[in-house]
C-alpha cells in the first residue's frame, strides 16, 4: 500500500453489474480503478501489469472462474489482496473462496459505503465477511463432526431418493427387508433426523448424498 487511494481491479463477467461498481468508487472513497475485466484470465494480465492492491472478483466467471483465478493471483501476486463480490453465498461457494486464498467474502447487496470500507480493511490484511456469509460460517463451525454414510447406507438412500419402498430398496440391493430398516435407523441416528425424506434432504445439504 503507498499513501495514495488505493489501487483495484474490478472483474465480473456482466458488464452492467462491473460499471456499477466502478460508478459506486469512482469518487470520494480513496480508492482508485486502474482496470476493469471480464474473465479470471484477463485478471491475470491486468494484476501482472498493475500490482494492484486489491483485486475485486466475482466468482463465476468463463474462461477462469473466481476461485481458480483467487488461487493464482494468491500463488503469483501475494501483494494483491483478493476480495470476492458476488450473488451466492452457499456453503460450498464460500468454503471454495475461502480455501482459495481470498481474504473476503461480500455480496452484491452490499452497500457503497461497506463496499469501500471492505476493501480499504481487505488491503490492510483484514478478513471481511458480509454478515450473511459470517453466519453460516459460524454456524457451520457448530455443526458436529459429519459422520461418513458407508458405501450401502449411500445405496439405501439413493434409493430412497428415488421413492422406493422398504421392500422395493430389498429387491434392488438384493437384500432383507429388515436388514433395510436396519440401515435405515443408522442412517437417521447419523443424519439427526426422524423420517425419510429428510434424511435425504440433509445427507444432501451436507454434500454425503450426491444425486444425477
Amino acid at each position: 500500500m503507498t499513501g495514495g487511494p488505493l489501487r483495484i481491479i474490478v472483474v465480473d463477467d456482466h458488464t452492467v453489474m462491473r460499471a456499477g461498481v466502478v460508478a459506486l468508487l469512482a469518487s470520494g472513497t480513496g480508492i482508485e480503478i486502474v482496470g476493469e475485466a471480464g474473465d479470471g484470465r484477463a485478471a491475470l494480465g491486468l494484476v501482472e501489469r498493475h500490482e494492484p492492491d486489491v483485486a475485486l472478483v466475482d466468482l463465476r466467471m468463463p474462461v477462469l472462474d473466481g476461485v481458480a483465478t483467487t488461487s493464482e493471483i494468491v500463488a503469483r501476486f501475494p501483494r494483491t489482496r483478493v476480495l470476492i463480490l458476488t450473488t451466492y453465498d452457499t456453503d460450498a461457494e464460500i468454503e471454495r473462496a475461502v480455501e482459495a486464498g481470498a481474504i473476503g467474502y461480500l455480496l452484491k447487496d452490499t452497500t457503497r459505503e461497506q463496499l469501500a470500507d471492505a476493501i480499504h480493511a481487505a488491503a490492510r490484511g483484514e478478513t471481511v465477511l458480509a454478515p450473511r456469509v459470517a453466519e453460516r460460517l459460524v454456524a457451520r463451525m457448530r455443526q458436529p463432526a459429519q459422520v461418513p454414510l458407508t458405501a450401502r447406507e449411500a445405496d439405501v438412500l439413493n434409493a430412497v431418493a428415488d421413492g422406493l419402498t422398504n421392500a422395493e430398496i430389498g429387491r434392488r440391493l438384493v437384500i432383507a427387508e429388515a436388514t433395510v430398516k436396519t440401515h435405515l435407523l443408522r442412517l437417521f441416528a447419523k443424519l439427526d433426523v426422524n423420517d425419510r425424506t429428510r434424511a435425504v434432504v440433509v445427507a444432501m445439504e451436507r454434500g454425503l448424498l450426491r444425486r444425477p
